[in-house]
Order: C-alpha cells, then structure tokens, then sequence
C-alpha cells in the first residue's frame, strides 16, 4: 500500500532543496535505488526511516504523510481545500478539491450515457 502524497513529497522536497537521489541516499545511508523506491511508491519508509526523512526537510512525518509540502514550506491541506480518498484497488491516498469531489459525487449519479460520454471527453 503505497501513500501517493509522500512520493509526491519526496520527490518535491528532493528537488526543491536541490539534491540528488544519490545525495539523499548518502544522507539517510541507503542506495540511490532504495530511495528511488520511495519516490516512485514501489516501497514505503520505515518509521525510523520517515524520521530521519523529516529531519533533513524539517517537517514533521504528519506533514510528510498528509500534505503538499515544498521548499518553501508546508501546504496545510487538512483545514484547507482537500479531502482525503483512497484508491481501492492499491489503496493509495489521495487528495480531493472540493470541485473535484463535486464531479465524482455527479459521475456517480449520472446516466450511464452521461458517464460514456463524460469519459470520451477525457480520453477514457
């Protein structure tokens, strides 16, 4: 089970901060491949592992976990506009808009016409 927001912020942090994969690697002592893994989802950090990750970013591991966090700072997403989803089939974490939980409120109330059509405009 792989949490979407964390690989996100992985990668976002990483990059914002300007390192390497290797860097990183070298900081937590680990393989490039190793934290490849953790950007890519494929893995996920132990706890003692997030820890250290939130240490070099300066975030705490609830900020890791559950919102956008940047160079510049952390999206506090919990009170703003985001609702958390889960992705069934690979229970992933994802987050929602309000409009975006409106359209999928609406797709799943629509006609099944209406949905053929909806997933044709989106290159469904």
């Amino acid at each position: 089970m792989s949490n979407i927001q964390l690989s996100v912020n992985l990668r976002r942090l990483r990059t914002d901060h300007n390192y390497t994969q290797t860097q990183i690697g070298k900081k937590l002592n680990i393989s490039r491949q190793a934290y490849s893994n953790y950007e890519t989802g494929k893995r996920i950090p132990d706890l003692d592992m997030l820890i250290r990750i939130a240490d070099i970013y300066h975030v705490t591991i609830e900020q890791l976990l559950t919102q956008t966090c940047t160079g510049d700072g952390v999206l506090n997403e919990i009170s703003g506009p985001y609702f958390t989803g889960r992705v069934r089939e690979r229970e992933d974490t994802i987050y929602l808009t309000e409009e975006e939980v409106m359209l999928v409120t609406k797709y799943r109330n629509a006609s099944e016409d209406d949905r053929r059509i909806t997933r044709k405009m989106l290159g469904m």
